[in-house]
């Protein structure tokens, strides 16, 4: 649901920006709200995950995501007049979603720990790490669907605002204990992890630590850069929102099959360097293509 509301208006920017009078700029603030607010709340996230524990922090993702939900709602509601306020309401909407991301996308790690065996662990933080890019996944499709026209922007934001309640409610009453009652495994028994500040000062000394960082932070960029621009990109040259959505689901379709596979591959081999060597030499050689392919010259050529 979180990433589903990150994404809700990128896969229909141009309808969006003309229903709400605004320019394309204001509506990519809705999307990049989510990564400014992510790089300092991120830490606090680590933080009550770690302390807190993850019941709390499930649960209380999942009242921010629903309010922020709530929220956005307001800006359509024609009985308060908003007129050019309304945008500012998307935008508090959007930053309580934004607060609500970090929770959920770093639990997944901390569920595998706690709740899995040792050799269980990768594939079920594959698994559960695998919601978020379904969230995405859905909006690229279903924004299209909902919104052929600008007028039905309401809708759109209705369906949305309907997952996050029902996630909430879950959350609220299904959650019951931050941890199993017997644990997986021994180390999920005996934790050696640091306290939160002693174990941020290791990881900033830590090289390897540091040189995986930048790397898996470019891939999330580039995700995010696609996942965000991929409408404006392809409709600035003719093609369908649709289409746009189409291309921005089968990007998400292909990750999750194979982060599966690789989930699978690692658990069984250990060879998470390799496979992370091949991942990133395939995802630097498609950037390159998809640049290569999406210039004016490529056009030009194409054309003559």
């Amino acid at each position: 649901s979180t990433l589903q509301l990150w994404l809700t208006f990128a896969p229909v920017a141009d309808k969006t920006a003309a229903y709400f009078h605004i320019s394309l700029e204001m509506v990519n603030w809705l999307s990049i709200v989510y990564l400014l607010i992510s790089i300092p709340f991120g830490l606090v996230a680590t933080w009550v995950l770690d302390s807190v524990g993850l019941r709390c922090a499930v649960i209380l993702s999942a009242w921010l995501n629903m309010m922020g939900s709530i929220i956005r709602m307001f800006s359509v509601l024609r009985f308060l007049s908003l007129g050019s306020q309304s945008y500012w309401y998307l935008f508090i909407g959007q930053c309580l979603c934004a607060l609500a991301q970090p929770l959920i996308v770093f639990s997944p790690t901390k569920l595998a720990a706690l709740w899995f065996p040792d050799h269980q662990r990768t594939t079920a933080n594959t698994i559960a790490s695998m919601s978020n890019p379904m969230g995405v996944l859905i909006a690229n499709v279903l924004s299209p669907a909902l919104v052929p026209e600008g007028n039905h922007i309401p809708l759109m934001l209705g369906v949305y605002a309907v997952p996050a309640v029902i996630a909430c409610a879950l959350a609220t009453v299904g959650i019951h204990e931050k941890a199993p009652p017997t644990p997986p495994s021994a180390s999920a028994t005996n934790s050696t992890s640091q306290p939160f500040l002693t174990g941020l000062k290791m990881l900033l000394r830590n090289k390897p630590y540091i040189i995986l960082a930048v790397c898996f932070g470019g891939g999330i960029g580039m995700f995010t850069c696609f996942s965000a621009l991929l409408e404006q990109i392809l409709c600035e040259k003719g093609y369908s929102n649709e289409f746009a959505g189409l291309n921005g689901a089968l990007f998400t379709v292909c990750g999750l099959l194979g982060a599966f596979l690789l989930g699978l591959y690692v658990d069984h081999t250990r060879k998470f360097i390799e496979s992370t060597k091949i991942c990133f030499c395939l995802s630097a050689l498609a950037s390159i293509v998809f640049a290569v392919v999406s210039s004016p010259l490529y056009s030009i050529i194409s054309v003559d």
